[in-house]
């Protein structure tokens, strides 16, 4: 089941300064490098972790994949996923994610695809849909949806949030058998 969020305090910029110097140290105390692979974040989540003095010993780059021929392009996504699925999608998520790895010199990948609005929804896909996907080089692949809330701003900045959580959650889980 979706998870719905809604605008909060720990969202605001200092939320996501604090999250992303958090995230800094565990990468470098994991020694991982991390790539990011965004579409209605634009950026926003490699802005965050490059604004941390000292990002450059775990932050590998960043690709702001937004129209279909640049999720083809740079992360690999097939036409086929697209096409069937659309670009907010699990399936598509998941091929963002693993597109990013195999495309970087990370070792750990996340992955953003949503509609952050004012307008885009649909009666399956309302505003605030987003798929967020993690990944290890040489693990799996989760991806899960979310329905945040909010102007376009709240939509992006939640979903920034949600994934430097996921990411940390993803750097302190069991090693997959």
């Amino acid at each position: 089941m979706p998870e719905t969020h809604s605008p909060s305090a720990s969202a605001d910029e200092a939320g996501l300064d604090a999250l992303a110097a958090q995230l800094g140290s565990e990468l470098l105390a994991h020694h991982e490098m991390l790539v990011t692979a965004e579409s209605c974040t634009g950026g926003w989540i490699a802005k965050a972790v490059t604004d941390v003095a000292g990002c450059s010993a775990w932050f590998d780059c960043g690709m702001a994949a937004y129209s279909y021929e640049a999720k083809q392009r740079l992360l690999g996504v097939r036409p086929e996923t697209l096409l069937q699925h659309g670009a907010v999608s699990e399936e598509t998520c998941i091929e963002m994610v693993s597109g990013a790895l195999i495309h970087s010199g990370a070792s750990i990948a996340v992955a953003v695809t949503g509609i952050a609005g004012p307008g885009g929804g649909t009666e399956d896909k309302p505003v605030g849909s987003v798929w967020i996907g993690w990944k290890r080089r040489g693990g799996y692949p989760r991806a899960q949806l979310f329905r945040f809330s909010g102007d376009r701003e709240a939509i992006r900045r939640q979903t920034v949030a949600a994934a430097i959580k996921g990411l940390l959650e993803t750097l302190t889980a069991q090693p997959e058998p």
